[in-house]
C-alpha cells in the first residue's frame, strides 16, 4: 500500500504591499490615520480612492463652501486638505493583503509616527479612522496628543449612516478648531 502524498497547498501568499506617503505639513492640526489603504487607493497611488468611501465627501460635507477638487485632481485635494489643517497617513506602512479588508491584514510594519511629529510642529491630536487604525492608538498617543477613534468611512462600515459618520467627524474636528 502506498502512503498517501502529502496535500500540496496551492495559496499563493499574499503580495508585500507598500503603503502611500504622508500627506502632512507645517500646518497639520490633526492627523487621520486610516490602517492601509484598499486595493483602489493602491492601484490609483491615493488615499481614500474608492468611489464608495465615505472620507472626501463627509470632509466636503464640513466645509460646504470650499469646493474639494474632484478625484482627477489628487494633488488638489492634498493642498485642500492641508489648507483645513489636516493631514493623512496610515498606522501601517507595508503589509500582506488579498483584497482591501483590514481582518486579511497580515505582516505589517507600523509607521515610525516619531519620525513624522517633527514635519508636524502644530499637531494637537491624532483621529483613527476606524478600528484596525485604533488599534495602535497606544503607539501614536506617544506623540503628547490627544488620540480619537473615528468611525470608518469605508464602505464595509455599513452600520453607520453618512449622516452619521459625518455628526462624529464634524464634533472632531470642531473640538481642534477646524470648523
Amino acid at each position: 500500500m502506498t502512503p498517501p502524498s502529502p496535500a500540496v497547498s496551492s495559496a499563493v501568499p499574499a503580495a508585500r504591499l507598500a503603503g502611500l506617503p504622508p500627506v502632512v505639513g507645517e500646518g497639520t492640526v490633526v492627523l487621520v490615520l486610516g490602517s492601509f489603504p484598499g486595493a483602489a487607493s493602491l492601484r490609483a497611488q491615493q488615499y481614500y480612492a474608492h468611489p464608495q468611501n465615505h472620507f472626501w465627501r463627509i470632509l466636503q460635507a464640513l466645509w460646504p463652501q470650499h469646493v474639494l477638487p474632484g478625484p482627477e485632481d489628487y494633488a488638489g485635494r492634498c493642498a485642500w486638505l492641508l489648507a483645513r489643517g489636516l493631514g493623512l497617513w496610515d498606522v501601517y506602512g507595508a503589509c500582506e493583503r488579498e483584497g482591501s479588508l483590514d481582518s486579511r491584514i497580515r505582516n505589517a510594519e507600523v509607521n515610525d509616527f516619531a519620525g513624522l511629529r517633527p514635519r508636524c510642529p502644530r499637531l494637537a491630536a491624532i483621529v483613527h479612522n476606524g478600528g484596525e487604525s485604533f488599534r495602535h492608538a497606544r503607539a501614536t498617543a506617544q506623540l503628547g496628543v490627544p488620540v480619537l477613534k473615528l468611525p470608518s468611512t469605508s464602505p464595509a462600515n455599513a452600520s453607520w449612516s453618512f449622516e452619521r459618520k459625518r455628526a462624529a467627524w464634524a464634533q472632531a474636528l470642531a473640538a481642534h478648531g477646524l470648523l
